[in-house]
C-alpha cells in the first residue's frame, strides 16, 4: 500500500515585505527592483576584462612577465567578489512597525502634542537623541511609522529606511547602507586599480606593437585594444574620483547623505557626534568594525495566520469525498453475550396458566 507525503507551502517572510525590493534564491539575494545598470556594470567589467585576458595578456606574459596576468586575475575577481557582495546583501533595511506598534506610537504622539486644532499644521515630530554630548533628531517616518535609528534615511527608489543610509547607488543595482558600505567602497578602490592596471597595460601593449609595425598598423589590427583604451579611458575619471570622495568620507566617519545635506558643515556648525577625530580609528570603525546581523529576517516562516488560510490538500479533499462507512458491529459469541444485570424483584410476575376447558356432549 503506497503512502502519499503532502507537503505544506511554507510561506517565508520576505514574500510579504513591503518595499520595492526584489528576491531570489528563496530570500538569501535581495537587490532593488531597478536593476538595468547594474547589468551594465557587470557587462563592462567582464567584457573589457575578457578582451585583456584573451589578446594584451597573452602577448605581455611572454615578452614581459608572467606576473602581469595573474595581478590582473586578482584584481578581476577581488572586484567582482565586492560588487556582487554589495549588489546581493541586505544593505541595512529596517523592518516597517506592525499595526499595533504604530498605534501605540500614534498614542503616544498625540499625549505628547496634544489636540491639533482643526486647520492647523499638526508639530513635527521629532525626538531628541544625545550622542557624545551632541543632540541629534530623530525623525518620524510616515510611511515606516517608526522614528528612524541616527544616520537612517528613507529611500524613495526601495522604498524603505535604511540605517546609516549613505545612497542608493543604481550601478550597484542596491542601497548603499551600514551592512554593505564597506564592500561597496572595496568595490570601488579595486576597481579603479583593476581601470588603471588595464589602461597602463594597454598602452604598454600598443607600443611594444608599434616598435615593430608601426602605430597605424597596430591600431588596424587590434581593435579590441582601442575599444579597451576608450572604455578605461572613460571610466577612469568618475570611478578614481568617486574613490577619492569616499575615502575623504571614511576618514570623516561621514555619508554621502550627511555630506550633500550638509548636516555636520555650512550653516548648522554642529561638530559631528559620530567622528573620533582621528583618521585612523574612523577608517577602522567604517571598514573592520564589526558587521551587525540583518534584522529583516528574510527567511523566517510565517504563521498560517499571518501567511492566508491555508487550502486543504489533495488527500484531506479526496478523503472529505469518500462516503462514510458505518461504524462495524461487533459479533460476540454466546459465551461473551452480556449478562442482564436486572434482579428478580425488577422482572414482571409470570402470567397464570389458563383453565382447561371442558368438552359437551353437543360438541362430541
Amino acid at each position: 500500500m503506497s503512502v502519499m507525503v503532502v507537503r505544506k507551502k511554507v510561506t517565508r517572510k520576505w514574500e510579504k515585505l513591503p518595499g520595492r525590493n526584489t528576491f531570489c534564491c528563496d530570500g538569501r539575494v535581495m537587490m532593488a527592483r531597478q536593476k538595468g545598470i547594474f547589468y551594465l556594470t557587470l557587462f563592462l567589467i567582464l567584457g573589457t576584462c575578457t578582451l585583456f585576458f584573451a589578446f594584451e595578456c597573452r602577448y605581455l606574459a611572454v615578452q614581459l612577465s608572467p606576473a602581469i596576468p595573474v595581478f590582473a586575475a586578482m584584481l578581476f575577481l577581488f572586484s567582482m567578489a565586492t560588487l556582487l557582495r554589495t549588489s546581493f546583501s541586505d544593505p541595512g533595511v529596517i523592518p516597517r512597525a506592525l499595526p499595533d506598534e504604530a498605534a501605540f506610537i500614534e498614542m503616544e504622539i498625540e499625549a505628547t502634542n496634544g489636540a491639533v486644532p482643526q486647520g492647523q499644521r499638526p508639530p513635527p515630530r521629532i525626538k531628541n537623541f544625545q550622542i557624545n554630548n551632541q543632540i541629534v533628531k530623530l525623525k518620524y517616518c510616515y510611511t515606516c511609522k517608526i522614528f528612524r535609528p541616527p544616520r537612517a534615511s528613507h529611500c524613495s527608489i526601495c522604498d524603505n529606511c535604511v540605517e546609516r543610509f549613505d545612497h542608493h547607488c543604481p550601478w550597484v543595482g542596491n542601497c548603499v547602507g551600514k551592512r554593505n558600505y564597506r564592500y561597496f567602497y572595496l568595490f570601488i578602490l579595486s576597481l579603479s586599480l583593476l581601470t588603471i592596471y588595464v589602461f597602463a597595460f594597454n598602452i604598454v601593449y600598443v607600443a611594444l606593437k608599434s616598435l615593430k609595425i608601426g602605430f597605424l598598423e597596430t591600431l588596424k589590427e587590434t581593435p579590441g585594444t582601442v575599444l579597451e583604451v576608450l572604455i578605461c579611458f572613460f571610466t577612469l575619471w568618475s570611478v578614481v574620483g568617486l574613490t577619492g570622495f569616499h575615502t575623504f568620507l571614511v576618514a570623516l566617519n561621514q555619508t554621502t547623505n550627511e555630506d550633500i545635506k550638509g548636516s555636520w558643515t555650512g550653516k548648522n556648525r554642529v561638530q559631528n557626534p559620530y567622528s573620533h577625530g582621528n583618521i585612523v580609528k574612523n577608517c577602522c570603525e567604517v571598514l573592520c568594525g564589526p558587521l551587525p546581523p540583518s534584522v529583516l529576517d528574510r527567511r523566517g516562516i510565517l504563521p498560517l495566520e499571518e501567511s492566508g488560510s491555508r487550502p486543504p490538500s489533495t488527500q484531506e479533499a479526496s478523503t472529505s469525498l469518500l462516503p462514510q462507512s458505518p461504524a462495524p458491529t461487533e459479533h460476540l459469541s454466546a459465551n461473551e453475550m452480556p449478562e442482564d444485570s436486572s434482579t428478580p424483584e425488577d422482572m414482571p410476575p409470570p402470567e397464570p396458566p389458563e383453565p382447561p376447558q371442558e368438552v359437551t356432549d353437543a360438541e362430541k
